[in-house]
């Protein structure tokens, strides 16, 4: 395979890339059903690039965590320090992105994808301060804090899913992200005894104290119907940012945005069957069976109905808005109808 080294490179022969997608939708099928099960939507070209790029994030989020495809931990004498492992991830990306290609395929995907699609860069420098956010072992004070992790780890991904659909509205983008905060609200009020008993905390330390909770009591069975009350006033607060990301389906074009209303049906079930179970849901994972699945394919073709053409709604200006840089992306000309909102 080969990339020009000129960072303004053109995007892979067709042959590598197809082998890269491979690999790629390969690695996602294993390690992500529910992704995989929602890109099968996607037209070929934006599934493979959609799976190259959550390939990466799953080499990303694997390298440090020392996972395979977020289960199996690798022994821990055959594993550099964290933060060490986090240094050559930014590295390699940074590398991959000038056009080096002695690297994991999960580098060279991004780097097309990113090249392809015209990504900025800072997006992904957003998404690697994520996992920087988890290797320092960061606390969050406040829940907009707490946002704006998950807006690293997830709202960011979720711009550059967007932009890889053909969005470039920035409005349109702070939908993308808002499903993005929504999706890790809803990991987060899963999996907070998992997490505890990693020493990664998310529920911020207001949210503890007026629980009457310690960030070691969240992994105590002891303690399972006050972390099960946190978790719901989790999944409560994800529902503002569901609904706003239902709306910004009316930026993408159809067929993406059926697949994006399959993957927003799931998750949003998590945490709906998550809440109603309470404190028994801790002890088995959170999932959403086949049937379940096919029901969100069937109701995301009318969550696309609903939004042909855009609804006329302001974004409500209570969410939490992700950072703009000075470099982000120039908006399309007015006249575009897909960018009211």
């Amino acid at each position: 395979m080969s990339l020009a080294t000129d960072p303004t490179h053109p995007p892979l022969a067709r042959a590598d890339r197809e082998e890269l997608a491979a690999l790629a939708e390969a690695t996602i099928s294993r390690g992500s059903k529910s992704f995989a099960a929602a890109a099968r939507l996607f037209s070929p070209e934006i599934r493979r690039s959609a799976m190259m790029l959550y390939a990466w994030c799953r080499h990303c989020d694997d390298v440090i965590d020392g996972q395979q495809l977020g289960f199996t931990r690798r022994p821990v004498a055959e594993l550099a320090e964290p933060m060490e492992r986090l240094n050559r991830i930014v590295i390699d990306t940074m590398r991959a992105l000038d056009g080096e290609t002695a690297l994991d395929p999960a580098f060279l995907s991004v780097a097309d994808v990113v090249h392809r699609h015209a990504l900025p860069r800072r997006l992904l420098i957003e998404h690697l301060e994520g996992y920087r956010m988890d290797v320092g072992g960061e606390r969050y004070e406040t829940i907009e804090a707490t946002l704006g992790y998950c807006y690293r780890v997830a709202g960011v991904v979720g711009v550059m899913m967007a932009l890889i659909m053909g969005a470039r509205h920035e409005v349109a983008l702070d939908r993308a992200s808002d499903l993005g905060i929504a999706f890790q609200l809803t990991n987060i009020a899963r999996d907070i005894v998992e997490d505890a008993r990693a020493d990664r905390i998310y529920i911020p330390d207001a949210w503890l104290a007026e629980a009457g909770l310690r960030a070691e009591d969240l992994a105590d069975p002891a303690h399972r119907r006050a972390v099960a009350e946190v978790a719901a006033r989790l999944v409560d607060l994800a529902e503002p940012y569901y609904r706003s990301a239902l709306v910004g389906l009316g930026a993408l074009p159809a067929r993406s945005a059926w697949a994006v209303a399959m993957a927003h049906g799931v998750y949003r079930q998590i945490g709906i069957d998550l809440k109603a179970r309470g404190a028994s849901a801790y002890g088995t994972r959170q999932s959403t069976g086949k049937a379940a699945k096919l029901r969100h394919v069937a109701l995301g073709a009318t969550k696309v109905a609903i939004t042909r053409p855009p609804w006329p709604s302001r974004r409500p200006p209570e969410l939490w808005t992700r950072p703009r840089g000075r470099a982000a992306d120039e908006e399309k000309s007015s006249g575009d109808r897909r960018t009211r909102f």
